[in-house]
């Protein structure tokens, strides 16, 4: 009996900090507003407090200090960039590597995980190919850190989860550290600008609604918290306090999300949530399913709330941007506003170049000889195919059937697919700017268990 109310008291506890914590957060997001050097004082501490919980840590813990130091710092990413908190632009992808490299050396990696050491070959000759291509104008060692940062990120993440064994309630509390800094980027945006209507400028992306910073970044990162939030709200909401705390927090976070202007993040959140809904219920028995259903209700009368408010407030014209519109309502010829163009051209870089490449950042240097300026890429999919030729493709194909085939045998990740989608949608609407789609795509390749129920403990009875 004791150790059942040790287990209740234990999972009352779980929820109790993680409200403390989101509290904590939404004062540390007010801090960074009010406070000089706020930002630069929360980003260190985090960045300390993880490493040295990773060092530290007895070796049955490291693992989970591993993917909660990653996880917290990937959703804060872009809070720390547009309050110039960060040591630097790349910072949070290079400080994932290290802790997923420190993690490596105390838990070692699956010898299944081969894949991604071949992915990091492939990476290779792009390299070669770039050190005699890219012009004086262009830094090497800059440009090829900061185009092969991602994919890097991306190839240590993967070959650290590949068949990491974590329980179920371990995923969540993983997606919670992802929670706190996007509630304290919210409250910050709240800050930087309470009034969508003073700073309305048409239907494009809107960088004053995202606290002075790319709007694409930051929907990506309030989409997220988007998703993070429902998968709590349907699975760590047991009471009606916790349904509407979280509920409402969905509600702050989708509408900063809407009022980017920035499609990319928020579109992808709708497709994680849904196939993350899709695989719950179709794991789920029938009184669970109803459980689902009535949560689905309550859902989607915050969204028809939340999107009433944002059309109010941006007045009509987030309805026209999602309808393809501009503010005067007419309906724009572009619809991926000159991202298609992008593609093209860097395929055509892949069609002329088909074996090696252009070499790696090598579209920046063709555009700034064919059009004399340096023009980023939107998307890495095409980016891979331009740059990298046909170990582009190789890459590609590795990347999207690794873990499918994994999924074959380990299916208790209800969160596969939906991460997936991220990585995928996010790479191809904002690249790898951000560390998340990287380390997002790692999640996908852990082992899920589910703890078993513990049996109550029943007193034997004494014959005479």
């Amino acid at each position: 009996m004791n150790q059942i109310l040790t287990y209740k008291k234990k999972y009352r506890f779980t929820n109790d900090l993680y409200v403390a914590l989101v509290v904590l957060h939404l004062v540390i997001g007010a801090g960074v507003y009010f406070i000089p050097l706020f930002s630069n004082l929360y980003f260190t501490v985090v960045c300390f407090y993880f490493l040295g919980k990773v060092i530290l840590s007895p070796k049955r813990s490291k693992t989970m200090w591993v993917l909660f130091g990653c996880a917290y710092i990937a959703a804060a990413e872009s809070l720390f960039r547009m309050t110039g908190g960060g040591l630097f632009y790349e910072f949070s992808k290079y400080y994932i590597i290290l802790l997923v490299l420190v993690g490596m050396f105390f838990t070692g990696v699956s010898n299944n995980s081969y894949p991604y050491f071949i992915y990091f070959i492939l990476l290779v000759p792009a390299v070669l190919v770039a050190s005699t291509t890219l012009g004086y104008d262009l830094n090497f060692r800059k440009s090829i850190a900061f185009v092969l940062s991602g994919p890097v990120c991306l190839g240590a993440s993967a070959l650290y989860c590949y068949d990491k064994k974590i329980t179920q309630e371990q995923l969540l509390q993983i997606l919670a550290c992802m929670t706190f800094p996007v509630l304290a980027m919210m409250i910050y945006l709240f800050l930087y600008n309470p009034s969508i209507k003073d700073v309305l400028q048409g239907t494009g992306s809107n960088f004053e609604a995202s606290g002075g910073y790319g709007p694409n970044q930051v929907a990506s990162l309030l989409g997220l918290g988007m998703v993070v939030l429902t998968v709590r709200f349907f699975l760590k909401s047991p009471s009606l306090f916790l349904k509407l705390f979280n509920l409402g927090f969905l509600a702050l976070v989708s509408f900063r999300a809407l009022v980017t202007f920035s499609r990319g993040g928020v579109i992808t959140a709708i497709m994680m949530i849904i196939g993350f809904l899709i695989v719950l219920y179709g794991k789920s028995r029938y009184k669970r399913r109803q459980q689902i259903i009535g949560s689905l209700f309550l859902l989607g009368f915050s969204v028809m709330i939340t999107w009433s408010i944002t059309a109010s407030q941006t007045e009509g014209m987030i309805e026209n941007r999602y309808t393809n519109k501009n503010a005067k309502g007419v309906e724009k010829e572009d619809l991926s506003t000159g991202r298609v163009d992008l593609f093209v051209r860097e395929f055509e870089g892949f069609l002329r170049h088909p074996f090696f490449g252009v070499g790696a950042n090598g579209m920046k240097q063709v555009r700034l000889e064919e059009e004399g300026k340096i023009i980023a890429s939107h998307n890495e999919v095409s980016r891979l195919f331009s740059e990298h030729g046909i170990f582009g493709l190789i890459i590609l194909l590795l990347l999207i059937f690794t873990p499918l085939v994994y999924r074959l045998q380990h299916k208790g990740n209800l969160l596969f697919y939906s991460f997936l989608i991220f990585w995928f949608a996010t790479i191809n609407h904002s690249a790898m700017r951000i560390a998340a789609p990287g380390f997002i795509y790692g999640l996908s390749l852990l082992h899920i268990t589910y703890e078993k129920k513990r049996p109550v403990p029943r007193k034997q009875l004494i014959e005479p």
